[in-house]
């Protein structure tokens, strides 16, 4: 590691802002993107680009964490990516079902990036009699009748929920009655859970229809621009003829 780097440990007591913690992913992609490539150091405006976020912003996050660049020479990445893997609880391992196992959960057992950041696909549940016994992603499904003792076996404490809308908020209760304490729910309806469960919500919809806001805008912006050079637009007297009957209330001057 570099040399010179001021270090203070994290106070936890104080806590980190909720955007903050946002965007430590961000910073932690960004940064086993150049550890894979063996760059050894980044600076903060190196790194901020990499992340999507300010040079600025990304110095008052790290300040949080308790640690500072070294003057001329930027942050150790290896050491960037060890601090803030245990800040976001990554160097343990965290066992994950995922209930509902139709095209979305399937994918979802599938996808090798978990494994890599610390969570382990444990469970894969779905109610769906025909499922049992199915292997997806070399793990076989199991139904939910037994949800209780599949969550308690495996010490689950991330449950993903990825049943259609109507069913979601039934999952919810059971895995939170099996001590399931953290949810990340796919299904697009909103989940009532008690103190001391938190639910992340992922609702792709959402997402493309904010995407469309900005398509929309951007199409908006291109046609103004395309209206400047128009001719002015003059009234007419209302009432007055051409010769295809009543003319337009404004024509070009």
């Amino acid at each position: 590691m570099a040399t010179g780097r001021t270090h203070r440990p994290a106070t936890r007591s104080r806590g980190i802002p909720e955007a903050t913690v946002a965007r430590l992913p961000l910073y932690l992609r960004a940064l086993t993107a150049l550890s894979e490539r063996s760059v050894p150091t980044v600076s903060s405006e190196e790194l901020a680009t990499a992340a999507g976020v300010n040079s600025a912003k990304l110095r008052k996050d790290f300040s949080y964490l308790g640690s500072y660049g070294t003057r001329g020479v930027g942050y150790d990445v290896e050491y960037l990516v060890y601090q803030i893997s245990r800040e976001l609880g990554l160097t343990q391992d965290w066992p994950v079902a995922i209930v509902g196992i139709g095209n979305l959960g399937a994918a979802l057992a599938n996808y090798g990036g978990f494994a890599s950041r610390g969570f382990r696909v444990a469970a894969l549940i779905d109610a769906d009699p025909a499922m049992a016994g199915t292997p997806v992603a070399g793990i076989a499904v199991q139904h939910t009748d037994d949800l209780d003792r599949i969550i308690s076996d495996n010490g689950v404490s991330i449950g993903v929920i990825t049943t259609p809308p109507g069913a979601a908020q039934q999952v919810c209760d059971r895995l939170v009655a099996a001590g399931v304490t953290s949810i990340l729910n796919f299904a697009p309806t909103v989940l009532s859970v008690p103190d001391g469960v938190d639910v992340r919500k992922v609702d792709l919809s959402i997402e493309l229809q904010i995407l469309a806001f900005h398509e929309q805008r951007k199409a908006g912006e291109d046609s103004a621009a395309g209206d400047e050079g128009a001719p002015p637009m003059r009234a007419t007297p209302a009432g007055r003829k051409g010769p295809d009957g009543d003319m337009p209330a404004v024509m070009p001057a």
